[in-house]
């Protein structure tokens, strides 16, 4: 009943429509979303603070969903050195193909990219799990969460949220509404549904793991959700 509630009335099953769109879309921005992740990749401390939270150890192995082109892979191979393992998921080849360029040109071995939907992961275990900025994405976002736990002890995502300022919410709903087709933001409340998929997200890391740690960042619209089994902590 309190999880029905959570994910409210956009619980749908992510469709094949829903992939095409998101895929669309970020193939034909690829270019500018590199620049613009990595000028921002510090942005606030959004990045460091999910970093850290994934509290993981040399050796280790994180599975990063929606690495995008890559802004984060390096802090997370710093994360796990060189005896651990970095794998970025996502759906779109020509962010692929921009964060197999950074692995090139930085000769990591250790760090692989796989191509499929962060709802269905193609990835069958790891120590940690990191998710930037995606669960904005599902129309169900529980249930995407829910299959990320079953992978790791450690599950980390940031999500968009309206929760700051005037300013800083109007900027939040200019870029929703810039990016309508990925967000399905058609409604008149597009920052609630925002919301909405950040809180069930964050309601399925405490339905399904032992303890969950939270903050905010950049003026109260992201917030970040670290969830842990007890048998993970250290």
């Amino acid at each position: 009943m309190a999880e029905d509630a959570a994910r409210g009335s956009e619980r749908v099953v992510t469709g094949p429509e829903h992939v095409d769109r998101v895929r669309e879309r970020y193939d034909r921005w690829a270019r500018v979303y590199d620049w613009f992740a990595r000028a921002t990749a510090g942005v606030g401390g959004v990045r460091d603070a999910c970093v850290d939270a994934l509290d993981v150890d040399e050796g280790d192995t994180v599975v990063e969903f929606g690495c995008g082109p890559g802004p984060n892979l390096p802090a997370l191979r710093e994360a796990v050195g060189p005896s651990g393992h970095v794998v970025g998921v996502d759906l779109t080849g020509r962010m692929l193909d921009r964060a197999q360029v950074l692995i090139a040109r930085r000769g990591w071995r250790n760090v692989s990219l796989v191509r499929g939907d962060a709802a269905t992961p193609a990835v069958a275990d790891a120590d940690a799990v990191l998710s930037t900025f995606v669960t904005s994405l599902f129309p169900d976002p529980a249930a995407v969460v829910g299959e990320w736990c079953e992978l790791a002890d450690r599950v980390v995502v940031a999500g968009f949220a309206p929760r700051g300022n005037r300013a800083a919410n109007a900027a939040l709903w200019a870029f929703t509404r810039l990016s309508t087709s990925l967000f399905d933001a058609t409604g008149e409340d597009p920052l609630g549904q925002l919301d909405r998929r950040t809180a069930a997200a964050r309601h399925e890391l405490d339905a399904r793991m032992d303890r969950v740690e939270g903050g905010t960042f950049a003026f109260g619209t992201i917030v970040v959700s670290a969830g842990y089994r007890e048998t993970a902590v250290r």
